[in-house]
């Protein structure tokens, strides 16, 4: 175990992505993703026992997004806004006042950070926060597109390393993006290093 890292005033915790599409038995199912449940779930309990800001983040799509095989894109339908794939997994248990953070919600507008066309950086600076917890879906793609932007807008970053899975399109993408996110600056720490 690292050493322990006591969640204080200026901390917030990102949930990225962890939708039911996203889970086994989705359209877009990361394998492993509901993996990320239960250490997400921990750090929701010690964020919500701190009265820390907590926010979620969620692909939101129009049907005909630019991101779908049927409209050119790369991927199946996925998280199409007001279905139950669009869903937060029902396990996370996050709290009502939790902070929700919709992306790619025009049809063509894919995006794959957490800030790209969201209110998100603004929602955080109103907080004073300057470190930022991060963990979800899947870790190739959202997650480290999410660090390297928070890495560039001067955030201190947090990687749950046990609380991301991977897309993996690529054998060794998983590897590869955490190396990405600690060279850049990103600490990775567990879920249980946190109190």
């Amino acid at each position: 175990m690292n050493e322990q890292i006591p969640v204080h005033d200026g901390d917030a915790l990102l949930v990225v992505d962890v939708q039911n599409d996203f889970l086994t038995g989705g359209s877009l199912a990361v394998p492993g993703g509901e993996e990320v449940i239960p250490p997400l779930s921990r750090c929701i309990d010690i964020f919500q026992q701190h009265g820390q800001p907590i926010y979620a983040t969620r692909d939101w799509h129009p049907e005909h997004h630019c991101s779908f095989r049927e409209h050119g894109g790369s991927w199946p339908a996925h998280c199409v806004a007001g279905t139950a794939g669009a869903d937060f997994a029902p396990g996370l248990g996050l709290p009502a006042f939790s902070m929700f953070v919709s992306k790619a919600t025009a049809p063509d507008q894919d995006t794959h950070s957490s800030f790209e066309g969201t209110p998100l950086h603004g929602q955080l600076m109103m907080y004073g926060v300057k470190r930022l917890f991060i963990g979800g879906l899947s870790v190739d793609d959202c997650v480290l597109n999410t660090v390297r932007d928070a890495l560039k807008l001067g955030y201190q970053v947090f990687l749950l390393s046990d609380a991301v899975r991977a897309v993996n399109v690529n054998p060794g993408d998983e590897e590869r993006a955490i190396a990405a996110m600690i060279a850049l600056g990103a600490h990775s720490i567990a879920s249980a290093d946190l109190i």
